[in-house]
């Protein structure tokens, strides 16, 4: 039986670099389903919060506290930057990678493989070396590259920038395939159209700290801050 490691839970947490407050202080629990959309203006952030989150950027005061032992918490999540690293390999090889480091048997390894292939539309690529594929490809992959394992928690920074409208459709119905399946997804975006499609809750950061927050519906139709409502009509916040 796998341990859930939900809720998610930040206490009073800030990072500070060379003396500059990039978040602070933030408290939010992460609750146990649905997808979390972190909005807001360039700086605000919004990154940084996501990479506290998922445990590669580390706080200067306050805590992150998981439902389960740290370690046992990194192994169960995935995160995918907003430029795909794709590793000096084959397709179908950088989607191997993952579950070798896991140990898995080969032939488990090589099920998974081909079932992602053909789930991403990559199949007829697998022999092709990775640096070789469209934006939009590299983003699928690396998506794929990050659910193969099944972590309960997904982390995207901006998966769908400077990508065209097909590319973005592909990924955002592999995301509500995903949550369908029970995935906790976490990600950011500047897309308002995107985030109003795929959210169940958002965060809107500004200055580093989390401005207003909320249920999708009311987040949206119903903004009760001047500068969430600036934001939406595509004003510059200072």
């Amino acid at each position: 039986m796998v341990t859930p490691i939900l809720p998610l839970t930040l206490e009073d947490v800030s990072v500070t670099r060379r003396g500059k407050r990039l978040i602070g202080p933030v408290s939010l629990t992460l609750g146990t389903s649905g997808l979390t959309m972190i909005m807001g203006p360039n700086g605000s952030g919004k990154t940084t919060l996501l990479k506290v989150m998922h445990g590669v950027e580390r706080v200067s005061r306050g805590a992150v506290t998981w439902a389960v032992p740290d370690k046992e918490a990194r192994h169960s999540q995935s995160y995918v930057f907003q430029s795909p690293i794709m590793l000096r390999r084959t397709v179908a090889e950088n989607l191997r990678f993952p579950l070798e480091l896991e140990g898995r048997p080969r032939a488990e390894i090589g099920q998974a493989a081909v079932a992602w292939l053909e789930r991403i539309g990559l199949a007829d690529k697998a022999k092709l070396a990775a640096t070789r594929l469209s934006g939009g490809e590299k983003q699928r992959l690396a998506l794929a590259r990050a659910l193969i394992r099944r972590p309960q928690v997904l982390f995207l920074d901006e998966p769908c920038a400077n990508l065209d409208g097909a590319s973005t459709h592909a990924i955002e119905t592999l995301l509500r395939e995903e949550l369908r399946a029970g995935t906790r997804i976490v990600m950011t975006t500047h897309n308002l159209g995107q985030a109003r499609r795929l959210a169940s809750d958002a965060l809107f950061m500004l200055h580093g700290r989390v401005h207003e927050s909320g249920a999708a519906q009311d987040f949206f139709d119903r903004p009760q801050s001047t500068e969430l409502k600036a934001f939406f009509r595509g004003d510059i916040i200072r």
